[in-house]
């Protein structure tokens, strides 16, 4: 049996691809041996490697936009205004009291230590901790804090690692980059059977940007930027340029590329399509390799 590490990117709700990504390469007969995961990455990965990816599945899947707004706790802290603490509590209801060493399939869960800038892998002690860790995007979750550090998302620093693989002879290197080019998506029907809240969430995503309002097309494009819009577009520019490095230096055997904008971070009600989208992407993925594969020989 063809073994497989698995990298899988971070990507906030676009995470829920991998779920179709492991699916379909569990389908074709391949052996995960190793999983290293940042940020939706490293949940997905690690409630993998616990053994309760389908239960995980199952509740993402029956999720709706009102059950994704209840799970958000807000704060008014100056380092987050989510604690994610209804989050996690559910995350937790799926993998129990789990040692990272003890998992059949080794895991590894990449954070940021902002404090001492650098770099965490949680590659044992706990999982729930290790993805709490990993998830906590700057600004948004609150971060964990220790004595000596402070840790957030792993995507600050490495949004794709494929650096921490510790690859065998006879496996293959999988990466999943959720990052990829955009592409054309229709909008969606706003007259779905479940209206929109005028919520403190909704609100908070549509906040102007205050500015002169000049008369021209560009100037009307960038008044319609949320402040949450510019400060995500900047993280996303970073995290795009990490990611290309990344790839251009640890090349994988097989890259699965989602498009960044077949949703919005927090769009968890949308598992169903992102989950086939993901399968999708994959068999994009093999199939353009082995075109490859074909002319190259």
């Amino acid at each position: 049996m063809k073994k497989v590490h698995l990298v899988l990117g971070s990507g906030g709700a676009r995470g829920m691809a991998h779920i179709g990504v492991i699916e379909m390469l569990e389908q074709d007969g391949y052996e995960i041996c190793e999983v290293i995961g940042c940020s939706m990455g490293a949940v997905v990965g690690g409630i993998y490697c616990a053994g309760f990816l389908k239960e995980y599945k199952q509740w993402l899947c029956g999720l709706t936009k009102s059950n994704v707004f209840s799970l958000f706790d807000f704060t008014l802290t100056s380092n987050g205004f989510v604690k994610g603490d209804r989050v996690f509590n559910k995350i937790q209801e799926f993998i129990g009291e789990q040692q990272i060493e003890h998992l059949k399939i080794p895991f590894t869960a990449v954070s940021t230590d902002i404090l001492n800038k650098k770099e965490v892998h949680f590659k044992t002690g706990d999982l729930f901790k290790a993805l709490r860790a990993s998830i906590a995007i700057p600004g948004v979750f609150t971060p964990i804090t220790n004595e000596d550090s402070i840790l957030v998302d792993g995507g600050v620093l490495n949004p794709l690692p494929l650096n921490l693989v510790h690859k065998k002879d006879d496996a293959i290197i999988v990466a999943v980059n959720l990052n990829g080019p955009y592409e054309h998506f229709p909008k969606p029907d706003n007259s779905a059977n479940e209206t929109n809240k005028n919520s403190y969430w909704e609100w908070l995503l549509t906040l102007p940007v205050i500015g002169n309002k000049e008369n021209t097309i560009k100037q009307k494009a960038l008044t319609k930027l949320s402040m949450f819009d510019l400060l995500n577009t900047s993280y996303d520019f970073t995290q795009d340029r990490l990611t290309e490095m990344m790839i251009e230096i640890y090349s994988p055997d097989l890259l699965i590329e989602l498009p960044r904008n077949c949703c919005k971070v927090f769009e968890f009600y949308k598992a169903n399509e992102l989950i086939e989208a993901g399968k999708i992407a994959y068999k994009n993925a093999v199939a353009v390799k082995n075109k490859i594969s074909i002319q190259s020989a």
